[in-house]
């Protein structure tokens, strides 16, 4: 028997329910606001004592308030050996510009962008890391050109004469002689002004070989040569080619015999952006063989290296696990399956890295699982991005909340345990958070800027950008991609048209299509869709909501809408 008041109850809870899920959302707003600003602050804390103590050098000694030039002691060399008028590469102004741009800040933005146009130089006695330099100077240029070039940012217009692309380009070109090795695989040194010096090693990483493409990729789109994609995608095709049976690769290997040295791998240091930059060139260039090989590299990993939530190493040969440690890099990882969807994955680890974060305060660089304790003289954090790039990603997939609080968490740690007078310090033993003069250019170029998105994403309204490994914003445009291949083209989907109407989606239930079957005929065959087919919404899978896409032919699930913007089975890869 109802109770008459049983609609006024009903009223009343949906009303008491409104009110709360309305003061929740006002709540986390608010915080958000909150959390924009303190880490505002702290950018600006880092980049104005930089400027103030080390610029146009590379980096900021927060300490002593001095300096250190990065790009020539990536070389180990001394300093009395460079030129006398060099001043460093401004490293940290170039990794700060897009940050610049998102906080809002064009004045600096072009303040920078003038000074960089009419001092910096690449014409330098310095051996660097090819593959830092490529993501850190090459990746910073690039996507600040893009970006100078971008009339949403009200930039003031007619001011800027492509001068960073210039000097991009510039730069690539130096890069060149690098590749010119018996295998294609790179060099991981290279001197800017003589090229590839005598009796140069040649060993080099997973990584420095195999995460050029998209910062080289680009510059190849924007400058019609050819030149610095097909040596960045040869060598990546080289590379795959080397992986074992397993679909699984090493760390370090030899430049010139395509031998491996190092046979142990996981998805942390030596191998970590490798995997990354597969899925993100794919998305950037739209190259299907990217897909392919990070789809095999995907399936490995998780095979391989994956324990519960947790990722060791193992054997490229065996498959068998070699070390069991959590090391801070590994981090990102989380990130990257967002990007394909695979969400419960991916919170999954991420959860056992924000646990460490809290049980130590900050994120050690290297955590030995199998004897639950840190590793003994791999104690230090140096304010790496990777936990707050995830938790940026996982946030944007969810909208839980409570990936504010983590990224709450850590802001509020950075500034506990870091914040000097003189900027934001390294941490040199997590145990005793004893600090390390070292604040480093990354520390602005993507922890401050995660941070930043978390709370505040407006940049990202109606735009799609890739973010590199160093985290600098690349544009996802239609075109810089590949043509899709005709197989991946939809020909049997069912659509209803009318000359006042677009294209509207129908199952093909409702119009009576038979369940998937082949019908031979000779020579000639006939493929008819599934009756639970819905196809895509747009033909070349692309979505911004998962009312974009339909539903599977073959499985007859429903796809759903990925991070980069494809629709697919993304939850069952």
């Amino acid at each position: 028997m109802f109770s008459p008041n049983f609609g006024t109850g009903v009223l009343m809870f949906l009303l008491v329910s409104s009110t709360f899920v309305h003061s929740s959302m006002s709540e986390i707003d608010a915080k958000k606001r909150y959390m924009r600003e303190k880490v505002r602050k702290m950018f600006y804390h880092a980049y104005d004592n930089y400027m103030a103590h080390a610029f146009p050098h590379d980096e900021l000694k927060p300490l002593s308030k001095t300096f250190t030039d990065s790009l020539s002691e990536l070389g180990n060399l001394n300093l009395e050996h460079l030129s006398e008028h060099y001043n460093g590469s401004a490293l940290t102004l170039i990794e700060s510009l897009s940050s610049l741009v998102i906080l809002g800040n064009n004045t600096e933005f072009e303040r920078a962008v003038r000074w960089l146009s009419e001092n910096l130089s690449f014409d330098v006695d310095v051996r660097t890391n090819l593959f830092e330099c490529n993501i850190r100077v090459l990746g910073g240029l690039v996507s600040a050109h893009i970006l100078a070039t971008d009339s949403r940012n009200r930039l003031v217009q007619g001011t800027y004469k492509n001068e960073l692309l210039i000097l991009a380009e510039d730069l690539g070109r130096r890069f060149l002689p690098a590749f010119d090795t018996p295998t294609g695989l790179p060099y991981a040194w290279i001197n800017l002004k003589y090229g590839v010096m005598e009796n140069e090693t040649t060993e080099t990483s997973t990584s420095g070989c195999g995460s050029l493409i998209l910062e080289m990729g680009a510059l190849s789109q924007l400058t019609g040569d050819p030149r610095y994609e097909s040596a960045a995608l040869r060598a990546l095709r080289k590379l795959w080619s080397m992986r074992s049976s397993l679909n699984l690769l090493g760390t370090t290997l030899d430049v010139a015999t395509g031998e491996w040295i190092e046979y142990s791998s996981g998805i942390g240091a030596g191998v970590d952006s490798f995997y990354e930059y597969l899925i993100k060139a794919h998305i950037l260039f739209g190259k299907e063989e990217l897909w392919r090989m990070f789809q095999s590299a995907y399936l490995a990993v998780q095979k391989y290296f994956r324990h519960g939530p947790w990722y060791h190493e193992a054997d490229m040969r065996t498959g068998k696990a070699t070390y069991w440690q959590l090391t801070s890099l590994q981090a990102f990882w989380p990130g990257v399956q967002v990007l394909i969807g695979d969400i419960a994955a991916a919170n999954s680890s991420h959860r056992e890295f924000v646990y460490v974060w809290e049980k130590f305060g900050v994120l050690p660089e290297r955590y030995l699982l199998d004897h639950q304790m840190l590793h003994p003289t791999e104690k230090y954090y140096p304010l790496r991005p990777e936990l707050a790039e995830s938790t940026f990603y996982l946030y944007q997939a969810t909208k839980d909340p409570w990936y504010i609080e983590v990224g709450k968490s850590m802001v509020d740690s950075l500034n506990l345990y870091a914040k000097v007078e003189g900027g934001f310090a390294s941490i040199k033993d997590v145990t005793t958070m004893q600090l390390e003069d070292h604040q480093h250019s990354f520390f602005l170029a993507e922890t401050c800027k995660y941070l930043y998105l978390l709370f505040d994403d407006s940049f990202l309204v109606d735009r799609n950008y890739v973010f590199t490994t160093e985290g600098h914003p690349l544009p996802v445009i239609s075109a810089w991609h590949d043509r899709l291949p005709e197989n991946y083209i939809p020909t049997n989907g069912t659509s209803i048209k009318s000359e006042k109407q677009a294209a509207r989606r129908s199952s093909a239930m409702s119009l009576q299509v038979c369940p998937a079957t082949t019908l031979n005929s000779g020579r000639s065959s006939q493929q008819v869709e599934s009756a639970c087919h819905i196809p895509d919404a747009q033909s070349d899978h692309r979505c911004l909501t998962e009312d974009e896409c339909g539903v599977d032919a073959t499985t007859c699930r429903r796809r759903s809408c990925s991070m980069a913007g494809y629709c697919g089975l993304w939850l069952f890869i």
